[in-house]
């Protein structure tokens, strides 16, 4: 008799453990994709503001005031570091959730 009970307890505990390892790992996967996908929009912005005005933006307020860049500050920083105004900035998005 226990063993029929038995037998369902550890294959839903087995399940529930899983669910929760697939959704561990489906959202550290998102916040690693989220965090690419920053980092592209970034650079696309930098690289549009260098061909539209012939110099890259000065600062990343520059970019979302005039060209409409988003960036979640909640959940990330964006070191955004100019040397010159005609050298590639430098750029590195750093995560603040320690998934990404």
């Amino acid at each position: 008799m226990k063993n029929k009970i038995f037998l369902p307890i550890i294959i839903f505990i087995s399940f529930f453990l899983f669910l929760v390892i697939v959704t561990a790992n489906i959202s550290k996967t998102s916040m690693k994709e989220s965090k690419k996908n920053l980092e592209l929009a970034v650079r696309r912005a930098v690289v549009e503001c260098y061909a539209i005005e012939g110099m890259y933006p000065p600062s990343i307020e520059y970019l979302e005031k005039n060209y409409g860049l988003m960036i979640d500050h909640k959940n990330y920083i964006v070191h955004y570091e100019v040397f010159a105004s005609n050298i590639l900035p430098t750029i590195n998005i750093i995560s603040l959730n320690d998934e990404g």
